[in-house]
């Protein structure tokens, strides 16, 4: 494929994580962004659509067989469009909110990000989670005190000072906080932005999808995309596995960091995390496939890591698995990739599959 070519799925791929982005879908959160995303691979020309769990299936290749055979070769692509967030589960006597955190979010790296508050019936409103008392000038034990839940708050942009203003405007126990992406790329290709995990590689699919259209490819196997709706909280992947899949690949972040060797500007294949190794011959396979598509790469064992497809095995479901992504930075904070990232994910999809 040509460098012109290249580029245009990236940039699409792009402009899809900055709509993707901009919808907000904290776990237990995300009818809006995973209707958007179904519309999109199905203005792709694809069958797509929601599951009762909420989540997207989308058929990308329906293999030939006859009436009374049934091929089980099947592949699925698993992604996920939840994020972190939060839960009011108090409102305080001054007004504010304290919060009960959706997935693994962080305070140290949440603290003075700017949310909103979306209410079950009375629209949303924005505010900032803060330090209780965050004023330095007046809070001399700012720099000993730990970021923890219930030291923190969130501070509503709103004229309240009391548990009965707040209540007023609709604003209840249950109702979810989105924290800001604050979403940018960068002339030198770097991409930032909250939520990275795992809304990049859901645009990377649209793009891979987009990608198998517009070059007419053929598959000989089936091939499905399952974008869940609850990764962050453990159970995403553990249902709506089409009947004749046999492996299931989970595009999630790759981790960047510490030990690891992989790079932003890099895709990441995963042998083994804290849920234990992945399939030797899958993770064979997409080194092999890596190689013959001269896509940088790298190999890591993720310390601390869970993905969709190890819940689709507790699950009980009979099939080998791996599992790739884009080199992220700084993830579960403020976290960062590359263009050239997107673009080796990308480059190993496209040889793995074909």
């Amino acid at each position: 494929m040509t460098d012109k070519k290249w580029n245009a799925y990236v940039a699409y791929a792009v402009e899809q994580l900055k709509e993707i982005e901009a919808i907000p879908s904290p776990t237990g959160y995300t009818r809006e962004a995973a209707e958007y995303v179904c519309n999109q691979f199905m203005s792709l020309g694809y069958e797509a659509h929601i599951t009762n769990k909420g989540g997207v299936i989308v058929t990308l290749n329906q293999a030939d067989q006859s009436a009374d055979e049934v091929i089980n070769n099947g592949l699925l692509l698993e992604a996920h469009v939840d994020t972190l967030g939060g839960m009011v589960c108090e409102i305080k006597d001054n007004g504010r909110l304290r919060l009960s955190p959706l997935g693994g979010l962080n305070p140290n790296n949440a603290e003075t990000e700017n949310v909103t508050i979306i209410t079950k019936f009375d629209g949303e409103y924005e505010g900032t989670f803060q330090l209780d008392n965050a004023s330095i000038h007046v809070n001399g034990e700012y720099n000993d005190i730990k970021r923890a839940w219930d030291k923190m708050e969130v501070v509503i942009d709103e004229d309240v000072n009391s548990k009965e203003d707040t209540k007023k405007l609709g604003i209840s126990v249950g109702d979810i906080v989105a924290f800001d992406p604050r979403t940018r790329v960068t002339e030198s290709g770097y991409i930032k932005s909250r939520f990275l995990d795992d809304k990049l590689s859901v645009a990377i699919l649209l793009a891979y999808a987009k990608y198998l259209k517009d070059e007419n490819v053929t598959l000989e196997r089936s091939l499905y995309a399952h974008i869940t709706v609850y990764e962050e909280v453990g159970h995403g992947g553990c249902s709506s596995v089409p009947e004749d899949v046999v492996e299931a690949i989970s595009v999630d972040m790759g981790c960047a960091g510490g030990e690891m060797t992989c790079t932003e500007k890099q895709v990441s294949i995963c042998a083994k995390d804290s849920g234990g190794p992945y399939s030797y011959d899958v993770v064979t396979g997409l080194i092999e496939a890596a190689r013959e598509a001269k896509a940088d790469y790298a190999v890591d064992v993720y310390p601390h890591y869970g993905s969709d497809v190890e819940a689709t095995l507790g699950a009980g479901y009979d099939l080998r698995h791996g599992l790739i992504g884009a080199g992220v930075y700084a993830s579960h904070g403020y976290e960062r990739s590359h263009i050239d990232g997107v673009k080796n994910v990308l480059k190993l999809l496209i040889a793995y599959i074909k």
